[in-house]
C-alpha cells in the first residue's frame, strides 16, 4: 500500500505563517489541482477549522466537491473565466464567484444571469504581465465597460497575478500598472471591492503585493519558492512497504538507465515506487543548466528512511521500482520506507491525514 501522509501539525503551522504574513488582508486558500495533491476536501476542512472561510479553485468540479462536502456558506472564487454556457450554469447554481477576464466572458455571464432573472457575482481579472488571462492594462476602457454594461453581474472584486521570479521579476512595475487600473475604476465612480494580487510567492516576499486579500496555494504545503528561514514546514511524506530484501554480489549492476556496478556485496531493499509515482520529482527552483545540475545532485543523494535510519538509493530512481542500500540496517519485506513526496506529483497513493 502506497500512502501519502499529510501531517496536520505541519499544515497548521503553515496556515499560521500565512496569516501572520497576510496581516489584515483576507486569505483565499487556493485548492486547485485537488488541493495541490493533498486532497481538496480534507485540506479545506482543516483550513476551515483554522478559520479560513474563502477558497479559490480552477475547475467547476472542484467547486462542486466543496459544496457537496458541506461548504455551503463559504465563498468560492473561480480563478478561470469561461464563456461555456453549461459551465456558467453550474457555477451560478453553486453560488460561485466567477472571473471575468474579457468583454466576451462578461457578456456571457451577464446574459445567463439575465435569462435566469438573477444576479451573478464576479471578480475582474487584470493581466499585468503573466499572459494567462485578463483585461490588458493598456485597455482600461474595456474594464470600465464591464462596470457599466453588466447589470446582472455584481462585481465584488478585482485581481491580478504577480510573477514568482526571485530576481528581476518586475513586481513593482506590475503593481504600478495594477494601481493605475484601480485608479481609473475609482475615477469613473465605481467601487473595486476586494482587491488582490499576491499569490504564494508574492505573499512571502513582496509586502507591497498584500492588498485587501492574498491567494495562498503552494505555501500552505510549504512547496512554494522559498528563501531563508521563512517558518514554513514542508508537507508531504510518502510511505511504502518494502517489496523484497536480498543480497547482491560484488560487480552486480543495479538500474536500467546508466546502471551502477556494486563495489562490494550489498544487501538491498526493493521499493515499489519510482518517478512515475512522483518519488524524486520536485517543483523547479531554477532553470537551464543549473536546474539539471540540481536534479543530478538530488539523484546522487536520494534516500529513504527505514526504521528512522537513512537508506541511500543505489543508482537512479526507477520508473516504478527503486533499490536502496540496507546493508547496515535491520529490515525485512513489509517494513515501511518513508521519503519526501510532493503531493502535487504523487500518483497511486492513498492520502492519509495524521
Amino acid at each position: 500500500m502506497r500512502k501519502l501522509i499529510i501531517k496536520k501539525a505541519a499544515v497548521k503551522n503553515n496556515i499560521k505563517v500565512v496569516k501572520e504574513r497576510s496581516g489584515s488582508a483576507a486569505v483565499y486558500a487556493v485548492l486547485s489541482g485537488d488541493g495541490g495533491g493533498a486532497g481538496i476536501v480534507p485540506l479545506a476542512r482543516l483550513l476551515r477549522d483554522e478559520g479560513i472561510r474563502r477558497f479559490a479553485v480552477s475547475e467547476v468540479s472542484e467547486a462542486e466537491a466543496l459544496r457537496k462536502a458541506g461548504f455551503v456558506e463559504e465563498e468560492i472564487l473561480m480563478l478561470r473565466s469561461t464563456t461555456d454556457r453549461e459551465q456558467l450554469e453550474r457555477l451560478v447554481d453553486l453560488s460561485v464567484v466567477c472571473t471575468i477576464s474579457s468583454v466576451d466572458t462578461g457578456m456571457a455571464l451577464n446574459a445567463l444571469a439575465e435569462n435566469r432573472s438573477t444576479v451573478a457575482e464576479a471578480h475582474i481579472q487584470v493581466d499585468t504581465g503573466m499572459g494567462f488571462g485578463g483585461f490588458l492594462v493598456s485597455e482600461p476602457e474595456k474594464i470600465l465597460l464591464a462596470y457599466r454594461s453588466l447589470p446582472n453581474v455584481a462585481l465584488s472584486g478585482i485581481y491580478t497575478q504577480i510573477h514568482a521570479a526571485p530576481k528581476g521579476d518586475g513586481t513593482q512595475t506590475q503593481l504600478q500598472q495594477f494601481h493605475q487600473v484601480l485608479d481609473a475604476v475609482h475615477a469613473a465612480g465605481f467601487e473595486t471591492g476586494t482587491v488582490h494580487a499576491a499569490g504564494s510567492y508574492a505573499l512571502m516576499h513582496r509586502d507591497l503585493a498584500r492588498l485587501d486579500a492574498v491567494r495562498a496555494g503552494s505555501v500552505l504545503l510549504g512547496r512554494c519558492l522559498r528563501t531563508g528561514d521563512d517558518g514554513l514546514s514542508t508537507v508531504g511524506t510518502g510511505e511504502v512497504g518494502i517489496s523484497e530484501v536480498r543480497w547482491l554480489p560484488k560487480g552486480h549492476t543495479v538500474g536500467v538507465d546508466k546502471p551502477v556496478a556494486l563495489k562490494k556485496p550489498t544487501r538491498v531493499a526493493v521499493l515499489p515506487v519510482g518517478y512515475q509515482n512522483g518519488f524524486g520529482i520536485e517543483r523547479p527552483r531554477q532553470g537551464g543548466f543549473w536546474a539539471m545540475a540540481a536534479q543530478w545532485r538530488r539523484q546522487r543523494r536520494a534516500f529513504v528512511l527505514i526504521g528512522g535510519q537513512r537508506a541511500r538509493v543505489i543508482g537512479r530512481i526507477g520508473a516504478t521500482e527503486t533499490v536502496v542500500n540496507v546493508t547496515s540496517l535491520k529490515c525485512s519485506a513489509g517494513d515501511a520506507a518513508c521519503f519526501d513526496l510532493d503531493p502535487l506529483f504523487a500518483r497511486g497513493f492513498s492520502v492519509e491525514y495524521r
